[in-house]
């Protein structure tokens, strides 16, 4: 796997606060997706990481980064108050798209975000409320139901990927896929559960990812983008 290494290093402000990240920007990139991590997480999840270097090789830029400081993540591990903090997690990623936006690699590439777990939430509260920003969204094993009023006002096509022995968070994404009016789609890995460990589910997850973001990260994809819904559940 091709593990971002220093060059790749990033500081991200947000707010009062500085975040670590890897931006890592293909040559000809097609877009970029920025990735809001799950519960307990951080831009070293091998997971994120396996995902994010099969988009590189699809010609779409990467950033992997930190949703809370060191000394914020020393006090989750004990208490758990950070992780669920949807708000928090939500600011601080549109910081992060607001600031990868900014930057000389990416120019005017069409963004995409890559939720997980509650990341999830995160990413769908950031593309309602930065439309113009926003142009596709992809959640693995999300809590989209966590977005709560905002699912309603995403604009962006939204894929929920999750794994079909996952039956509660599978029944949570299939309630939420409902309240979007959007392009939507509900995306069921067979036989796999939440983290994608078993064989070949990993692998699947990535190949969805990356179709979907070929196919809605367009630079002509921006405000007013109010594609009519297509929902449909995937097998």
């Amino acid at each position: 796997m091709n593990t971002p290494g220093p060059e790749n290093e990033c500081t991200i402000t947000a707010g009062d606060v500085s975040l670590s990240g890897f931006l890592d920007v293909p040559d000809d990139a097609a877009g970029i997706v920025v990735f809001a991590h799950g519960s307990g997480s951080s831009r070293f999840s091998r997971r994120n990481q396996a995902v994010a270097a099969f988009l590189r090789e699809a010609r779409l830029g990467t950033l992997l980064f930190d949703l809370l400081t060191s000394d914020e993540e020393r006090v989750d591990v004990l208490t758990r108050e950070h992780r669920f903090d949807i708000p928090l997690l939500s600011r601080r990623l549109a910081d992060a798209v607001r600031w990868v936006a900014k930057q000389p690699d990416v120019g005017e590439l069409p963004v995409g975000l890559f939720g997980s777990s509650t990341g999830a939430a995160a990413a769908l509260i950031v593309a309602a409320e930065l439309p113009d920003l926003v142009a596709a969204v992809v959640s693995r094993g999300g809590r989209a139901d966590l977005a709560g009023e905002f699912l309603g006002k995403v604009q962006a096509p939204t894929l929920l990927i999750v794994g079909g022995a996952d039956t509660e968070v599978l029944r949570l994404n299939r309630a939420a896929d409902g309240q979007l009016v959007c392009t939507s789609e509900v995306a069921v890995i067979a036989g796999a559960t939440h983290l994608f460990e078993e064989p070949g589910a990993l692998e699947q997850v990535s190949q969805r990812t990356r179709d979907w973001f070929l196919a809605h990260l367009r630079r002509d994809a921006g405000a007013g983008r109010q594609a009519g819904r297509e929902p449909g559940i995937a097998v």
